[in-house]
């Protein structure tokens, strides 16, 4: 008798999606091992344009940090002349709170995370590097880590929304090496921001509507425009109660349904409203009356907005003169990406665009009832990806909060998956403002950043790459503009150069 053939592999074992979630895991972090090694190597060979940030002056209001070792003080001051441009506010916040006015530019996440970390898991390393240096340390390692549990929510994101997992897979790996890639890897808020802001999508999308509040809530407390991934919250309610209000004509569950959107939008503001008033009692509060910044006493003291335009020089069109055309050049290539994303969009959908999504509600949802009841089943591995896509049938999944209906696929009816379909939409308007604002309001270069958190950016990225006209000249031109952006940055930021 023949022997028994040998047990299949363990990684034969695993779903599909699960093998694409430990390759998206994989490429998050090589890529960040990458452009940590490319900074090292960069700093080793160039001196910083701007030597000020490892000038650190002891804390207004605490005693000085205790000093590092004397065997290990020079890896403790390379490691702390690393941190450059924004990152040396976030040190500075994190080791003494907010001092200055123009400190209360950054939002405070970041800083918290990191002084938690110094102070409880990596507090035994203090006596050897100091205080100050193991608050950098913690910072790379929240910026990093953030990043690949990102990379991780965008492919079960894209899973979702695009119900491909191939397109997914291309996306999250775009992501992983976007031109931004070096913000990701260094003391920024991008990576806390993409994290929170992409996993709080994927929960509102899967049907998790409480946890996806509290993160979407806690990437406000990370960057100020984290507010607008209310407005995900807000297209999701308008379309619930007009289903509710109209189709089902239900309209007590429409009035529950339009109050717990509100309420969870208004969480969401919450950390911003917060930060301010944290700001205001601080700066403003039991203070003389020279003593006051001008924003104390208007009407509405928004602290925030003061020290955008005040330190900063943010303001509509105020970027708009001919010296700054080399920035809009260095943003340009994010920018096009963006408007060509929502032009190709808009082609397809047009009707779906001009209607804010309202003709897509009474396709897809009109012959489905909210309900409170049912199969849960949404998650990325609920999904699989069959080669006869019109077949594949899509279950309303159910949880205890209110959930927006999917459709049930009828047979020979194919359903539309892949960027251009309806459930992109909120992405679309979501993107459109983020690039009107990057451009017209903020300093321009900084769009690339801004901007590298967006997943329809990634999504259409990978459309093109595969898209029947000319998919090899777009790929190529999509890596190119990746792998340059990557070394110009490493080289440029590592070393206090102007990048974005």
């Amino acid at each position: 008798m023949a022997p028994p053939p040998p047990p299949p592999a363990a990684g034969r074992l695993l779903p599909h999606w699960r093998r694409n979630e430990i390759l998206v895991i994989k490429y998050a972090v090589i890529s960040r091992v990458l452009l940590l090694a490319l900074a090292i190597l960069w700093r080793s060979f160039l001196w910083s344009y701007d030597t000020s940030a490892s000038i650190n002056p002891p804390c207004l209001s605490s005693p000085p940090s205790p000093p590092p070792s004397r065997i290990l003080s020079s890896l403790a001051s390379s490691i702390q002349r690393s941190v450059v441009w924004d990152g040396v506010y976030f040190v500075r916040i994190a080791e003494c709170g907010y001092e200055y006015e123009q400190t209360y530019a950054f939002f405070p996440m970041l800083p918290l995370l990191m002084r938690f970390l110094a102070g409880t898991v990596l507090s035994p390393l203090v006596p050897m590097i100091g205080y100050r240096t193991l608050l950098v340390l913690a910072g790379y390692l929240v910026s990093n880590v953030a990043f690949v549990l990102a990379a991780l929510y965008l492919y079960r994101l894209s899973v979702i929304i695009l119900r491909d997992q191939s397109a997914s897979l291309r996306a999250s790996i775009l992501f992983c090496f976007n031109p931004a890639s070096i913000f990701y890897s260094s003391i920024y808020a991008e990576s806390l921001y993409a994290l929170f802001s992409l996993g709080g999508q994927f929960y509102l999308f899967s049907g998790a509507y409480n946890l996806s509040t509290v993160w979407l809530a806690l990437s406000g407390l990370t960057r100020s425009n984290g507010m607008l991934n209310a407005g995900y919250i807000c297209f999701q309610t308008m379309h619930l109660t007009y289903n509710a209000s109209l189709t089902e004509k239900r309209f007590l569950l429409a009035m529950r349904i339009l109050f717990a959107g509100i309420v969870r939008s208004a969480i969401i503001f919450v950390p911003f409203v917060l930060f301010q008033a944290f700001g205001y009692y601080n700066l403003c509060h039991g203070r003389h009356a020279d003593e006051l910044g001008p924003w104390c006493n208007r009407s509405l003291p928004l602290m925030y907005n003061y020290i955008q335009e005040h330190y900063w020089g943010v303001g509509f069109l105020r970027y708009f003169q001919f010296k700054q055309l080399p920035n809009f050049l260095l943003a340009s290539p994010i920018l096009t990406l963006a408007l060509c994303s929502i032009i190709s969009y808009g082609r397809h959908q047009s009707i779906l665009l001009l209607s804010l999504g309202f003709t897509a509600t009474k396709e897809l949802i009109s012959r489905n009832t909210i309900s409170h009841s049912g199969d849960v089943d949404f998650s990325p591995g609920s999904i699989r990806r069959d080669a006869d896509i019109s077949n594949l049938r899509m279950r309303k999944q159910t949880t205890r909060s209110l959930e927006l209906p999917v459709p049930v696929q009828e047979p020979g009816v194919p359903i539309e998956v892949g960027y251009k379909s309806a459930s992109v939409l909120p992405f679309i308007f979501h993107l459109g403002f983020m690039a009107a604002t990057a451009f017209f309001v903020m300093h321009v270069q900084v769009a690339t950043r801004f901007l590298s958190a967006s997943a329809p950016l990634y999504w259409f990225a990978s459309y093109l790459m595969v898209s029947s006209a000319g998919n090899k000249g777009w790929a190529y031109l999509i890596w190119v503009y990746c792998a340059a952006y990557i070394l110009l940055g490493s080289l440029l930021f590592s070393n206090f150069y102007p990048f974005t």
